[in-house]
């Protein structure tokens, strides 16, 4: 019943009981009550006041109510000023039958608005008991007050006092108030309702306290004249109080959405700055500036990239709740500024892992042709040194014109000793090439110092096709002369002949036993260890070989002993001489021992490798393992319906507690990570997993565990805040597990309509696609398990709307299309107030203050396109 009907209830059956009888009255009044002239005086004195009260503001008011309702005219206006509506026009005569029309027409208006004039029904009740309530819970806090009823509930005053002081605690000081003292505290409130509330003084004290029981329907008049008084107050508190609630949403909103933009910004930013120096792939000239760089990406991988992993994984995990806290709010979904969002951020992520793995296998590449390259330069010197040792003073040599006064001994012996020189010019052909060879593969490899090794090695071609000239000329000038020279010496030819090829044989074998090598597995060792085994075995030959021409030589010093001959002691067919063959010899003995130590300490080398192999290899084989085992646990968990979302969240946080504890672990893999990298191990065939794969493996395992925690988060958060029981979670949970046929957290679109129409939706293309826009926004093909919560609870939530906040502020601005500055300060926390006025646009209509905001405009705002 409105507040109206209630007045107009109080009024009627006044004014049916003095004009027809009190036989209609409750038949549990007290009857000698009815008949009390005190009684009666009282109920005129109430209801004249009450009428008075209402009267007063079309400036009149009655003094006798028999007299001044008799003609109907008076009563009219009174119903009039209640009901805020116009009644008939009044009969004007002074006839009984005008005043009779006047009544009639004010009694039609009463039963229009559905009052019954007989008696007092279930509304009158419900309207009594609504009052009775209301006064009950604004009085419960107060000492001494106990409301149980309309009348002796109210004889001490303090009910009254209380009601005032609850609603204007600045009016009285109810700690000074006392039970003892009825008619003070009565009057006390009598005289402040009536100076500062507008509502007249409709009873006296001494009535009330002097009377047993004193009357219901008087106290219960004046008693809805605070209702009245304060019902505006309460509207307008309770529209505070939802467009606080509402604003702390949107500031808390807005708040998320730039820590968002600002770790997006930061993050996107260092992505940025890291791609280009993880694109450059300038090589270093030198083994140790690239072994640097390899270091300073050691550092990058292991120092500088995990927090921005972390900060990539707490970006998504903000973004998600935001979108949660939106969509339980009734808010649009938050849109990142160009570029920000969450698959850009991944898409750049990507492209930095993309690049990051490309420039580790550059730098790797680089330390490889490195390497080579320092090992081909160390080889070209030496290969140089021992060629350009054995031309010093070969053109010199050839130039000599020394067979022209030779004699024919000693020009067949220039002969031989050219010809010996031929063979052995010969021999060097391939070493030459060798060494052409070596140049051009550094300068395919970009040598660094490639200018000064292609200078040498002309130098060496152009010596060397110049002695190619000069041993041709000088044969033409021995073979001119030959004819003239016949006789040789047999031995120095002969040994001359063995000297050649064995000299050469030694110069090969010292030169291999002092060649550098480059192996990467016990394999490559071995091979050598078998060659030099293979060399060591052919040793006992040559020593006979060796002996052999040395056997030679002893017998031309025989024959010159026999003989008498004197020896120049110069062999004129070779420079060789026995001490030559000798001293190599003997240096080829040394070397070989040399040769063996060199290949044993490479053996031990590579089986320390082998050991690093074998060390990162087998922890490798349980870090991978124990990671993939883990993710699955975790995938088992986030769909396990066994029990509630806090006992998996307890289970996921000792997951993430145990997967943090197992980082040493991790750490130990990196430190032999390092260890094979600094000695040079590129394989490790006891092992399919590489650091990468650990690193990559144990990202994905710390991002997994922080989104799922953040999707049992969400999902808490969406049952919170949308009354879903753990049964109904669970229920969902079995549904979404049934059709869930990859296992994989994800619904295909056929899957997800069967699980719906398995929960009894009746789907038809049209919908399905609705759904399906709900569900998956962004067009991927698969429904997560929180999109699927989402949308079974999203439509039975009960979320503030824009109307709603509209029509709180139209109670705030007294229905006005506008509310002004003064009203938000009044109305509303000094914060909340501050940002409405910073925020609202001005309200431009006719006749309004300056300072008029337009709230309609703002309200769509909250519920509208986010600007950020």
């Amino acid at each position: 019943m409105t507040a109206v009907e209630t007045q107009m209830t109080y009024s009627n059956s006044y004014t049916i009981h003095h004009e027809e009888t009190y036989m209609t009255q409750e038949e549990d009044w007290d009857r000698d009550l009815l008949l009390d002239p005190a009684w009666e005086k009282q109920q005129r004195k109430t209801f004249t006041a009450w009428c008075n009260s209402h009267l007063r503001k079309a400036g009149t008011q009655i003094e006798n109510i028999e007299e001044d309702f008799r003609n109907g005219l008076k009563l009219m206006l009174l119903l009039e000023v209640i009901s805020g509506e116009r009644l008939p026009k009044p009969d004007k005569g002074k006839m009984r039958f005008h005043k009779i029309a006047n009544v009639n027409k004010a009694l039609d208006f009463i039963c229009s608005k559905g009052v019954k004039l007989v008696s007092i029904g279930a509304e009158e009740t419900s309207a009594k008991e609504g009052l009775l309530l209301w006064c009950q819970r604004k009085t419960a806090p107060y000492r001494n007050v106990n409301v149980q009823n309309f009348h002796i509930s109210w004889k001490d005053g303090l009910a009254l006092c209380a009601l005032i002081h609850r609603h204007r605690p600045d009016l009285i000081d109810y700690s000074k108030l006392r039970k003892d003292d009825p008619i003070g505290n009565l009057n006390t409130a009598f005289e402040v309702a009536e100076k500062f509330l507008d509502i007249p003084k409709m009873l006296d004290a001494e009535d009330i306290v002097n009377t047993p029981k004193p009357d219901e329907k008087a106290i219960m008049t004046y008693v809805s004249c605070f209702y009245h008084a304060f019902a505006g107050a309460e509207q307008a508190e309770t529209a505070a109080n939802r467009i606080c609630k509402v604003l702390a949403v949107n500031q808390e909103n807005e708040k998320l959405m730039e820590e968002y933009e600002k770790l997006a910004s930061e993050l996107l930013e260092w992505i940025r700055r890291t791609i280009p120096w993880l694109e450059n792939r300038v090589a270093e000239q030198t083994m140790r500036a690239m072994q640097q760089k390899l270091e300073d990406f050691r550092d990058y991988r292991r120092v500088h990239k995990p927090p921005r992993v972390q900060e990539k994984c707490q970006l998504e995990i903000n973004f998600n709740t935001l979108q949660t806290k939106l969509r339980l709010s009734n808010r649009p979904a938050f849109m990142p500024s160009e570029g920000k969002m969450v698959s850009d951020i991944a898409n750049a992520w990507k492209g930095l892992e993309q690049v990051e793995k490309g420039y580790e296998e550059w730098l790797l590449t680089e330390i490889r042709r490195l390497e080579r390259l320092d090992h081909l330069a160390e080889k070209f010197k030496q290969k140089c040194a021992m060629h350009e040792a054995w031309t010093a003073g070969k053109e010199d040599l050839l130039s000599q014109k020394d067979y022209e006064s030779a004699s024919l001994m000693e020009i067949r012996a220039l002969m031989r000793k050219h010809e010996a020189f031929e063979s052995d010019l010969a021999a060097h052909q391939d070493r030459v090439e060798q060494i052409a060879a070596i140049a051009q593969e550094l300068n395919e490899l970009d040598y660094h110092d490639a200018a000064t090794v292609n200078t040498r090695c002309q130098g060496i071609c152009d010596q060397w096709d110049n002695l190619g000239t000069l041993t041709q000329k000088r044969r033409d000038a021995l073979e001119r002369v030959e004819k003239l020279w016949e006789t040789i010496d047999q031995l120095y030819l002969e040994f001359a002949k063995r000297a050649a090829p064995f000299n050469n044989w030694m110069d090969g074998a010292m030169e291999d036993l002092q060649d550098m090598f480059i192996v990467h597995s016990i394999e490559e060792i071995q091979s050598l260890i078998t060659a030099h085994d293979q060399f060591k075995a052919t040793l006992p030959e040559a020593d006979k070989e060796r002996m052999a021409t040395l056997g030679i030589h002893n017998e031309i010093l025989k024959i010159a002993q026999t003989y008498g001959i004197k020896l120049s002691g110069i062999n004129p067919y070779t420079n060789l001489t026995p001490q030559d063959i000798s001293t190599k010899w003997d240096t080829v003995k040394h070397l070989v021992p040399l040769r063996d130590q060199m290949l044993q300490e490479e053996v031990a080398r590579q089986q320390a490798n082998e050991r690093l192999r074998r060390q990162f290899a087998a922890q490798a084989n349980i870090i991978g393992p124990w990671i993939q085992t883990k993710m699955e646990e975790i995938s088992h968990v986030s769909v396990d319906i066994a029990g509630s979302l806090e006992e998996q969240m307890n289970s996921l946080k000792q997951y993430e507690q145990n997967i943090i504890n197992y980082k040493s672990n991790i750490d130990k893999l990196e430190g032999d990570h390092q260890l094979i990298q600094e000695s040079l191990i590129f394989d490790n065939k006891h092992t399919n997993y590489t650091m990468e794969h650990i690193r990559v493996g144990w990202e994905q395992l710390l991002t997994t565990i922080a989104r799922t925690i953040n999707e049992v988060e969400n999902q808490i958060l969406t049952r919170d805040a949308k009354g879903i029981s753990q049964e109904q979670l669970n229920e969902f949970r079995a549904s979404f597990n049934h059709f869930d046929r990859k296992r994989n957290g994800m619904m295909d679109p056929d899957d997800f309509r069967a699980c719906l129409i398995s929960m009894g939706y009746d789907l038809g293309e049209v919908e399905f696609a609705r759904i399906m826009t709900l569900v998956d926004p962004n067009n991927t093909g698969v429904v997560t398990f929180q999109a699927f919560i989402d949308f079974m609870t999203r439509e039975t939530a009960e979320t503030d709307t824009a109307e709603q906040v509209m029509a709180s502020f139209k109670i705030l601005a007294s229905d006005k299309n506008y509310i002004t500055v003064e009203e938000l300060r009044r109305e509303l926390p000094p914060e909340q107030a501050e940002y409405c006025i910073s925020r609202m646009t001005r309200f431009v209509g006719p006749n309004s203050p300056t300072d008029a905001l337009d709230y309609i405009s703002f309200s769509s705002a909250l519920y509208g396109e986010s600007d950020l």
